[in-house]
């Protein structure tokens, strides 16, 4: 017997007639509960919809979710706990870079297809993954972004903030080289710890060095530290991050330093009503009963869209699915279309399901101004 075959039996066990069973280890506490939150209302509101309408094949779609509060360990202890217990089929939208990487080896080695890993990191893109499929493009293409932007404002000495964890360091490394190819002249990098607790101080380090811009390679609660305690030492420099530095509920926390901030985005803007997807995922929202607060996030708008390709992936895999047919129906969705934005895998390995970028630049009171 193959070395995989006792894991596609688990799986079957994870169905039955009547229902599927999906995984999903994320932060519901810590520095990013906020936004895993948020994208687990909207998987469960994509989940919903799908549901009230007969389901996939006729099998209800469940979403089995546990707190990993952000911390790597415990991720990897869930996920290994869910498969242990034969309790579910697929894993979708892992939250963070060290998060992702705990469980690979599991996923690969189990064969157990994963959908929507929320990080961009390239460390954990490779041809060999045959079971990982991610929407993001990845945070070397962000990086890319911002330098085009700081180079075509003609800005010199810049500093990058980057969070104290595999995340933060990865994504230095890529802005460090995409700043050093364009030939821009680099100040200081300066590490952010996870829970921000050296904000303050980290922005009096940062403000005394006199940086032209400052890149930022963090994210959650720690960023929203850090971008306060900076804009009230120095208000006039320009601030730009990745599309994980502020996520959606944290931005009204900025209030004023918003002002000359420039962010990333690699999903529409989940307020605008001219995007079709968008108002789509606000439709599912509004008609199962989401938290309105939900409405205008880009966590949420993630989540849904995460979920979306699970489906898609569950209908390929046809009315007796497998891991293998549920990996096979992933791989080959070329062309899922949500009027402006759209998902395909191209057929091989990594699987990279978009390569869009917004760039969305903010006045005061995280008002975007483009």
């Amino acid at each position: 017997m193959p070395a995989w075959s006792h894991s596609v039996l688990a799986a079957e066990e994870a169905l039955s007639a009547k229902h599927v069973t999906l995984g999903c280890s994320i932060a519901l506490t810590g520095p990013l509960g906020i936004a895993g939150s948020e994208q687990v209302a909207g998987m469960k509101a994509a989940f919903a919809e799908v549901n009230a309408a007969g389901g996939v094949h006729g099998r209800e779609i469940r979403l089995d979710v546990k707190d990993d509060a952000y911390v790597a360990s415990r991720t990897a202890q869930n996920v290994t706990g869910m498969l242990e217990a034969q309790s579910i089929f697929a894993l979708i939208s892992p939250l963070g870079t060290a998060n992702t990487a705990a469980i690979l080896p599991m996923v690969e080695s189990k064969g157990i297809p994963t959908v929507g890993p929320v990080t961009g990191a390239t460390s954990l893109r490779s041809a060999d993954q045959r079971n990982v499929f991610f929407l993001r493009p990845s945070y070397r293409e962000e990086s890319l972004r911002l330098v085009k932007q700081v180079v075509e404002m003609g800005l010199k000495r810049i500093a990058v903030v980057y969070l104290d964890n595999p995340f933060g360091k990865e994504v230095l490394k890529d802005m460090s080289k995409a700043l050093d190819d364009a030939k821009v002249e680099r100040s200081g990098e300066f590490a952010l710890a996870v829970d921000g607790k050296n904000a303050a101080e980290l922005a009096d380090k940062v403000a005394a060095d006199r940086p032209g811009a400052v890149l930022l390679a963090t994210t959650g609660t720690a960023n929203t530290a850090f971008v306060l305690a900076f804009r009230s030492k120095a208000q006039g420099v320009p601030l730009a991050g990745l599309s994980v530095a502020v996520v959606s509920s944290e931005l009204p926390k900025l209030a004023a330093a918003t002002r000359g901030l420039a962010l990333v985005q690699v999903f529409p803007d989940a307020k605008s009503q001219k995007s079709v997807v968008v108002r789509k995922f606000q439709s599912t929202m509004k008609a199962t009963g989401a938290n309105p607060d939900h409405l205008n996030s880009t966590s949420s708008l993630e989540g849904w869209l995460n979920a979306q390709v699970m489906i898609e992936g569950l209908k390929n895999a046809g009315k007796e699915p497998t891991r293998d047919r549920l990996r096979s129906g992933l791989a080959n969705i070329r062309a899922l279309s949500f009027g402006d934005f759209s998902v395909g895998f191209g057929g091989k390995a990594p699987f990279v399901g978009s390569d869009a970028l917004y760039l969305a630049v903010y006045a005061e009171n995280a008002r975007r101004i483009s």
